[in-house]
């Protein structure tokens, strides 16, 4: 297997320190070392000019949401972001690197959100809840500066996952207007059977393993992953979506599903970019601090952004 050489000392750390996988661990321990080990992986996160803490009315009571803005004149398009971490996984401070570096490089209002978790919570908790988030920020982006008319949804994982999920719910809602959507190496299929899914078994990575660990975490029953919102590659129609960046990672069980789920966007007519970013694992997208090839991403995922929510030209 043939890693990023930034990659490959990342990974001979851990196989010195014998990490046990995250499936391995209790709940508890798992949401602890995911956050320690992306927080290690990330560095230190850039300043911005405001982060508000509020939340709002969700489907099942209040719902955490954290708006980062930059140091620009608005108003300023808005990007909704959803966090890693398989449904289980993952809070806030998973994604505020993330958040903070989109912020300033895309110079947009970023609004993520503290969706609810599974086991907890299955699906379709965490869809409901992100689509509502969405539809409170093009409801209210306008009091933080924000322009509701240029709206983008994004996550890594997950959170791309959901991003998915929730563009296909705004077209068949009639709106929230969406567009852009940036999803990173997403989950797309519960029953994918794909080459990237047989080949990455390797314990001391995000594995095949891991991603049944989740599946089986957010599932309530077998056939909930066949619904569209759990698995948006299954949906009957692709067409009328938000221009796509999608991007992938060599050795990652999610590579064929994400590149698959890009290649039906293509054929529906919906315009897409994707990238697959050789030598890197799951993840990367949240190493800015540790590897080039994450904050090559963030710069890639920046600029889509810029591109896909820049002001209508005057008179257009």
């Amino acid at each position: 297997m043939s890693f990023d050489p930034q990659l490959q000392a990342l990974y001979d750390r851990r196989a010195q320190q014998d990490v046990r996988p995250l499936y391995a661990m209790t709940l508890a321990e798992a949401r602890a070392a995911d956050l320690a080990a992306i927080r290690a992986g990330a560095g230190t996160p850039e300043p911005v000019a405001r982060v508000i803490d509020t939340s709002m009315d969700g489907p099942a009571g209040p719902l955490p949401l954290r708006i980062y803005r930059p140091d620009a004149e608005g108003p300023l398009p808005v990007l909704v972001y959803f966090f890693g971490g398989g449904w289980t996984l993952g809070s806030l401070d998973t994604g505020d690197a993330i958040c903070r570096s989109l912020t300033n490089s895309a110079g947009c209002l970023t609004v993520a959100v503290g969706y609810r978790l599974a086991p907890e919570h299955k699906f379709p908790a965490a869809p409901d809840d992100c689509f509502a988030a969405v539809r409170w920020a093009a409801e209210h982006a306008g009091q933080y500066g924000g322009d509701a008319a240029r709206l983008a949804v994004g996550g890594d994982s997950a959170g791309g996952n959901l991003a998915a999920a929730v563009t296909l719910m705004a077209r068949d809602a009639g709106g929230p207007d969406l567009h852009a959507q940036l999803l990173v190496y997403p989950n797309t299929d519960c029953l994918a059977d794909t080459p990237s899914r047989r080949e990455n078994t390797d314990p001391l990575l995000f594995n095949d393993k891991s991603v049944r660990w989740y599946w089986d975490n957010y599932l309530a029953t077998p056939e909930d992953g066949t619904h569209p919102l759990a698995s948006p590659l299954r949906a009957a129609d692709h067409s009328a979506l938000p221009p796509a960046l999608v991007i992938t990672a060599e050795h990652d069980p999610l590579r064929d599903e994400g590149e698959s789920y890009a290649r039906r966007l293509r054929d529906s007519g919906v315009p897409v970019e994707v990238t697959r970013y050789p030598g890197t694992a799951h993840g990367f997208f949240a190493m800015a601090g540790t590897l080039d090839a994450g904050r090559a991403a963030l710069g890639q995922a920046a600029a889509h952004l810029r591109t896909a929510l820049a002001p209508a030209p005057a008179g257009g």
